[in-house]
């Protein structure tokens, strides 16, 4: 599995932060670290540290990006 940093922005309710890490596991995938780094304008912006299989993050990132309202900013490859 490689590790990945991802910027992500999401809507700001209750919920949203739970919708994100099912379809992070869902997608295969493994939460090694998340942080919340601001709320601003009804809009959440967290930094998630993810194990994925293989070595391309493509399939998460779709994943992600299919849900309503949320937002891959950027992803960095961690070695």
């Amino acid at each position: 599995m490689a590790l990945f940093k991802l910027h992500i922005s999401l809507p700001d309710r209750p919920g949203s932060l739970g919708l994100l890490a099912s379809a992070i596991g869902a997608a295969g995938a493994d939460i090694r670290a998340l942080i919340v780094l601001k709320s601003e304008d009804g809009r959440g912006f967290d930094e998630v540290t993810v194990a994925v299989p293989g070595t391309d993050p493509s399939d998460l990132v779709d994943v992600l990006g299919s849900i309503g309202g949320v937002e891959v900013i950027s992803v960095t490859p961690l070695d």
